[in-house]
């Protein structure tokens, strides 16, 4: 109740706070006409006094306006005669209103307009009587105020520029953070992909296997269920390894490297143990590969092998060519079937695509002459392939595509 109490006190506050200041200030403009620099109050005065107050109400909304209309009526005072000390006060008052509220940020043109224009009135009114000591007072309450209100709107500026800053930092921080968790999922969707689909399509097509061979032959069956486990462990291996990373990075002690061109002989090893040929050729001389590069080429002969057992028909082809700049990788196989290669998910193609993109590379993939299947990779071996290992115009890119 008591925090409520606040807020609406607050609130009523904040609402009425200009519209009481300027009541008050003019109340103590009447009283500045009417008493300072007086010696009794006479109707012009008193004129003057209202005069005053009716300009320090109107300040803020016409704030130009208000200060040519104080200084016609401080020259025409200074015309009539000696005008009270008041008024010069009130005069610093508009320069100052002038200044803060004014649209356009000139105070010192505004405040040498006002005196200029009292100093001709006056000396063009009094002659030489008008240039005495009394002269600061008016000098100073007019430059004074300019500059007090050229100094409040800039610190105001200043706030207004900070707040806002402050506000765009954390909107484009909500913004970094949305964006990094897009590219996290985006990052980790692939990795599972790429760990987990492979010996996922090895168990589907061992199963289908093994449930023609048991209508067939039956004792054969077991080399294939062998298979079938062998791969099933594997997936467990790999969805354990990804799982212990997403729990805790500090928790996972394998020091195991992460898969490269030097581990492709065991993958074509693995797959001819279960049956799926793959003639393998190799040009050009083999050299270290940077890191990017060695993972983008294991990824893609991965999942481009795993599609080809998946769906192609027969065995596939494999070539490697090593080039000066360049590594570039040809995968074919013949496509099951005369109506072309199943359609999956694509997200096995859409992987490859990031992977050739994150090494600064290139890939196509789709059928070819003579009933087969392509994916022909070339990926950079130079300073291309290692400014940065996960572009995030390739993420975004990626992310545009799902």
């Amino acid at each position: 109740m008591y925090a409520v109490s606040s807020q609406r006190r607050r609130l009523y506050l904040d609402r009425y706070h200009g519209p009481l200041g300027d009541v008050v200030l003019a109340a103590t403009g009447v009283m500045v006409v009417l008493f300072v620099g007086t010696t009794a109050v006479h109707r012009e005065t008193t004129l003057l006094s209202v005069l005053c107050a009716v300009l320090i109400l109107a300040r803020r909304r016409y704030p130009v306006p208000v200060l040519l209309a104080a200084t016609a009526i401080a020259v025409l005072a200074i015309a009539t005669g000696r005008p009270p000390d008041g008024l010069f006060v009130v005069a610093g008052m508009m320069t100052y209103s002038a200044a803060l509220y004014s649209p356009s940020r000139r105070p010192w043109f505004y405040a040498f307009l006002v005196w200029g224009a009292l100093m001709v009135a006056g000396t063009v009114v009094h002659q030489a009587d008008w240039w005495n000591a009394q002269q600061f007072g008016p000098f100073a309450f007019i430059l004074g105020g300019a500059g007090v209100g050229d100094s409040i709107r800039m610190r105001q500026a200043y706030i207004a520029e900070v707040t806002e800053r402050a506000r765009q930092a954390e909107v484009t921080r909500e913004e970094e953070a949305r964006r990094r968790v897009l590219d996290e999922r985006l990052r980790i969707a692939r990795e599972l992909h790429d760990v987990v689909a492979h010996h996922i399509a090895v168990i589907s097509v061992h199963a289908g296997a093994a449930g023609h061979v048991l209508r067939g032959e039956p004792d054969k069956v077991w080399p294939v269920l062998g298979h079938i486990r062998t791969a099933a462990d594997a997936v467990l291996e790999e969805i354990k390894s990804v799982i212990s990373v997403l729990r805790d990075p500090d928790e996972v002690r394998s020091t195991e490297p992460a898969p490269g061109v030097e581990r492709l002989r065991d993958l074509l090893t693995g797959l001819q143990t279960m049956g799926f040929a793959v003639r393998h050729q190799q040009r050009g001389e083999p050299r270290p590969l940077p890191a990017v590069v060695s993972l983008a080429v294991y990824r893609i002969v991965q999942e481009a092998l795993t599609n080809a057992h998946r769906y192609g028909e027969g065995g596939a082809t494999l070539d490697l060519e090593y080039t000066a700049d360049t590594v570039r990788i040809e995968v074919t196989n013949s496509m099951a079937g005369s109506g072309g290669r199943p359609s999956g998910s694509e997200f096995g193609l859409l992987g490859m695509r990031e992977r050739a993109a994150a090494a600064h590379g290139t890939l196509t993939a789709g059928p070819v002459a003579g009933g087969l299947f392509r994916v022909y990779a070339e990926l950079p071996t130079d300073d291309r392939a290692i400014s940065r290992l996960n572009p995030p115009s390739a993420l975004t890119h990626a992310a545009e595509e799902v």
